[in-house]
């Protein structure tokens, strides 16, 4: 037995007013009308829901015993539609994003926090993870996202979000500070912070001063912008790094400035390839767009 909806709300609507009438104002509809879907659900369910008594409606026992069933059935189907529209709105949902621990620690940090601000109802995971766990993770779908520079790996797909600079990061007092843009030249002899050994970035921070014949004087090395920015910032040596990460410690005793010749950084959204984004994940692309570009 197959029964329209739209005559169980005819249904439900005179049980609780009691009239055709008023059930009609309340669905919005004229009185022949719930007259003619009170019959059609009559003829669906197979037996009698109302007696006819001096142009009033009785319900019959077995209209009670249906009401609650039918009750229940379009309550159930209100909170399909309402968690259907919550999930079109972003009022709910999930967001699962994997990035490197500098980028997450700074500006894709102010990013998700606007993002938040728009959609408060949404539940965000961010794990700050290295690149070849990240593939794997974004590949198996547990997470939706992940910001590394493009490449080629299986199963992934990438969309590029931006491109950045190399820059130095050095103290505020630096004498180097009174230059617009540092070159291996100006760094000949200054104790150096470097990060990435082996990263195609830093190979080409060392063929930088290859070309102008300057030995660099790496004092530090390690694996994060954000401590690279650090240790820059207590004086240790000036650090080489990507633009976008080091921008989050200015105002913190640190200089930036451009370092030449350029080497370029890309950033790029990792998704899993032939695999439909989450409407959560579509929506924070696209607020990234805006505050990346």
């Amino acid at each position: 037995m197959k029964v329209n909806i739209r005559n169980l709300e005819a249904f439900r609507e005179t049980m609780r007013t009691g009239s055709a009438t008023a059930a009609a104002r309340k669905l919005g509809i004229s009185q022949p009308a719930i007259s003619r879907l009170l019959a059609q659900c009559e003829e669906q369910v197979g037996f009698d829901i109302f007696h006819r008594e001096n142009g009033r409606l009785i319900p019959t026992p077995e209209a009670a015993i249906l009401f609650e069933a039918v009750d229940n059935a379009l309550n159930g189907l209100s909170r399909v539609a309402q968690m259907a529209e919550n999930i079109s709105a972003f009022r709910i949902g999930e967001l699962r994003i994997v990035a490197p621990p500098s980028l997450v620690e700074g500006p894709l940090a102010r990013a998700i926090a606007s993002f938040m601000g728009l959609y408060p109802e949404v539940r965000v995971t961010i794990d700050p993870r290295d690149l070849d766990t990240a593939r794997e993770l974004v590949v198996g779908r547990s997470f939706d996202l992940g910001f590394y520079p493009p490449g080629v790996h299986p199963g992934l797909k990438y969309e590029k979000l931006i491109t950045t600079e190399t820059v130095c990061v050095l103290p505020q007092d630096h004498p180097l500070t009174a230059l617009e843009t540092i070159r291996p030249q100006d760094l000949k002899g200054q104790p150096l912070v470097l990060t990435g050994k082996g990263r195609y970035s830093r190979v080409l921070v060392e063929e930088a001063f290859q070309r102008a014949n300057v030995y660099p004087e790496v004092r530090l090395e390690t694996h994060t912008i954000g401590s690279a920015c650090i240790f820059a910032s207590l004086g240790i040596g000036i650090a080489i790094v990507n633009e976008l990460m080091a921008t989050s410690y200015v105002g913190h005793g640190v200089a930036i400035r451009r370092f030449r010749p350029r080497i370029p950084h890309d950033y790029a959204f990792m998704m899993a390839e032939n695999v439909p984004l989450p409407k959560a994940a579509q929506a924070f692309m696209a607020h990234c767009r805006t505050s990346f570009g």
